[in-house]
């Protein structure tokens, strides 16, 4: 992942110098969801319902908290994108913030560290009422926890390779690839569809699935 960050950054067309200098200096990268609302329409979980924001909201603490685990990993071995240095108190405050929101520390709590707008953290006590319709609901919970908790350790003792991991955009061509039946959490909404990627060179036409009732 590291050298395809350098090959993604020369082979870009980034629309100016300064951003491309500063995809090399903070090394941010993208990693996002694929078929998250099929797997909640699969689990007849609604999407309008506290149970799907929980859900989606641990999965997203594992996805992240992972990422920046192994950024912090590759960092010892690395060394830290090159300005972390002069940001890493503000790099600290942050996954800390992430970690609290993981361990469902509610909104209003003073431990969140210099934040204007609080997260949403994750709703430990649907989990804990087994009002999450998954089999694994207790080991997917706790998962998003230790994510931040090996995030943060690791962290602090080697810094991170890189800035930012994720983010929420869908993930339209390689979600066409691997034939998923949603690019993000977007429900699915007709019967049949059509896709097409240009950049990939494919299209498709498909009745879509629907749960098993």
């Amino acid at each position: 992942m590291d050298g395809v960050l350098e090959i993604s950054v020369l082979m870009a067309a980034f629309p100016s110098r300064e951003i491309a200098e500063l995809s090399f200096k903070y090394r941010t990268l993208g990693l996002g969801y694929a078929n998250l609302g099929a797997m909640l329409m699969q689990a007849g979980i609604p999407y309008d319902s506290d149970a799907a924001r929980a859900v989606c909201a641990a999965f997203s603490a594992i996805l992240t908290g992972r990422s920046y685990r192994m950024s912090a990993v590759m960092a010892e071995q690395l060394g830290a994108f090159p300005g972390y240095r002069a940001d890493a108190d503000n790099m600290q405050r942050v996954i800390r913030n992430h970690r609290r929101a993981a361990r469902g520390i509610s909104r209003d709590s003073a431990e969140y560290e210099d934040l204007k707008i609080r997260p949403v953290p994750i709703d430990h006590k649907l989990f804990s009422a087994g009002k999450v319709n998954l089999a694994n609901a207790k080991g997917i919970l706790e998962r998003a926890v230790v994510a931040w908790d090996e995030a943060l350790t690791l962290g602090q003792q080697h810094g991170y390779r890189n800035a930012q991991t994720t983010v929420i955009a869908p993930t339209g061509t390689i979600g066409l690839l691997m034939d998923c039946d949603t690019t993000g959490v977007e429900p699915i909404s007709p019967s049949s569809s059509s896709r097409s990627s240009p950049e990939a060179g494919t299209s498709r036409s498909r009745m879509n699935p629907w749960p098993r009732p």
